[in-house]
């Protein structure tokens, strides 16, 4: 189900092209959040772009785009710490359930929807 990339380093959990989107309505199953570790992440490759599907201590799984809104570096590769993630480019600080930059920083990122069945993720796609 994951492959790694040699380029990011970094494993990628499915890919989803639009079709596929389609065809199962809103939610899309993108792996087990045992593949996910604890205060980590992992990337779902879409048509739209990179989205990080990120687990916290707590096991509360969160999906924001994978692109800083400073820099635009992998926040998929960031420090997870709370529910929040620190960019790994410049130390800017998100809200993991919102996409929202932590103040003094502005800006934001898209959140998805993600759900966990049975030790299923599911992704939905029309971001909050």
């Amino acid at each position: 189900m994951f492959f790694l990339s040699d380029k990011l380093k970094t494993k990628t959990l499915n890919t989803v092209t639009k079709e596929k989107f389609m065809s199962q309505k809103e939610w899309i199953e993108v792996g087990l959040i045992e593949d996910i570790p604890s205060l980590g992440a992992r990337v779902v490759e879409t048509s739209n772009g990179n989205v990080g599907v990120f687990r916290t201590a707590e096991d509360e799984v969160f999906a924001l785009r994978d692109s800083c809104p400073h820099k635009g570096g992998p926040l998929s590769q960031g420090i997870v710490h709370g529910k929040r993630v620190t960019c790994p480019l410049h130390n800017w600080v998100l809200e993991l359930d919102s996409g929202a930059v932590i103040a003094p920083d502005e800006g934001c990122v898209a959140s998805y929807p993600v759900k966990i069945e049975n030790g299923k993720v599911f992704l939905n796609l029309q971001a909050n």
